[in-house]
């Protein structure tokens, strides 16, 4: 049986076109998620489908960064796989648990992921320590564009947090943040 595992990092990216890859590469089950791939926490989908295989399944991804960025995690898995009879392929790259060769390449792919993903924590540390020598990070996130001097005069008045959230059309959540941090 072959078995498909999609991943993206971000919310605002779309796995159906690795969906799409992995049923055509004969998966009758894809599980998809929207996770970081730094690392194998919280990571629902995978667990699971790691947990189901049986020996003789095949597990397919698109590319092997889809499945781990750390050269740990990935070995760790493949070591697991092997070990309980199950293959490991890619629709996008030639791999083959099987082979000394194959191995040798999914390691490589491997050692490339964990590299991306370390120039670019590099590349946003440069980025923050730039912005915080310039005076321009304050290391909260963007600034507020909630006027919270608004928020606390309109409860003032006698408004609930529906009517204040409705008028100045912001989320209710965020008008009690803000009078739970008042003074």
């Amino acid at each position: 049986m072959m078995y498909g595992y999609a991943r993206v990092s971000s919310t605002d990216q779309d796995f159906t076109i690795q969906e799409a890859a992995l049923k055509a590469a004969g998966c009758s089950v894809v599980r998809a998620e929207k996770v970081t791939g730094t690392t194998t926490e919280g990571r629902d989908e995978l667990r699971t489908l790691l947990q189901f295989l049986r020996e003789g399944d095949v597990l397919v991804v698109t590319r092997i960064d889809r499945l781990a960025r750390s050269l740990r995690d990935l070995q760790n898995m493949v070591h697991d796989l092997k070990g309980r009879g199950v293959a490991l392929k890619a629709t996008e790259q030639p791999i083959d648990t099987g082979t000394a060769a194959g191995k040798c390449f999914l390691d490589m792919l491997g050692v490339f992921a964990e590299f991306e993903t370390n120039l670019r924590r590099e590349r946003q540390m440069e980025g923050i320590a730039k912005a915080k020598a310039a005076g321009k990070y304050a290391g909260k996130g963007r600034p507020s564009s909630i006027d919270a001097a608004k928020v606390r005069e309109m409860k003032t008045q006698g408004l609930g947090a529906t009517e204040i959230a409705k008028a100045l059309g912001i989320g209710r959540a965020s008008v009690y943040r803000v009078l739970e941090a008042a003074p």
